[in-house]
């Protein structure tokens, strides 16, 4: 089963740019994550992911690694996500408005897979 979360919206510094160092700016993160069916099954919140917990996980870490690239930006967001029990696999795509003049924005995507024991 697939499970999207759109929109999460990230004030973080972000950025190389020196002036990008000292302020907040706006990414936008967008999750795809592959979870279990046993979800739509049960209608069990225990058998999915708490999407507003995980949301706000994602923003922590995002604020915390105060990234200079999107593309690091994805990779932390997907980290996150596969930190998760129920997640096998997430897509994450950031993207940042007005990183350039006359680019309406850039964005970044960071597919990974869960890691088990016997990647490790």
């Amino acid at each position: 089963m697939l499970l999207n979360l759109n929109g999460i919206r990230v004030d973080c510094v972000i950025g190389e740019r020196p002036d990008e160092r000292t302020r907040l700016q706006t990414l936008r993160v967008d999750v795809r994550l592959e979870i279990p069916d046993r979800a739509a099954e049960t209608d069990a919140l225990a058998d999915t992911v708490d999407y507003a917990a995980l949301a706000e996980r994602i923003r922590a870490a995002l604020v915390a690694a105060r990234c200079r690239m999107i593309e690091r930006a994805a990779k932390v967001a997907a980290d996150v996500c596969c930190a998760e029990d129920k997640v096998t696999s997430a897509v994450v795509t950031v993207t940042k408005r007005g990183a350039v003049p006359g680019l309406e924005s850039a964005s970044a995507v960071c597919e990974t897979k869960r890691k088990n024991k016997e990647n490790e």
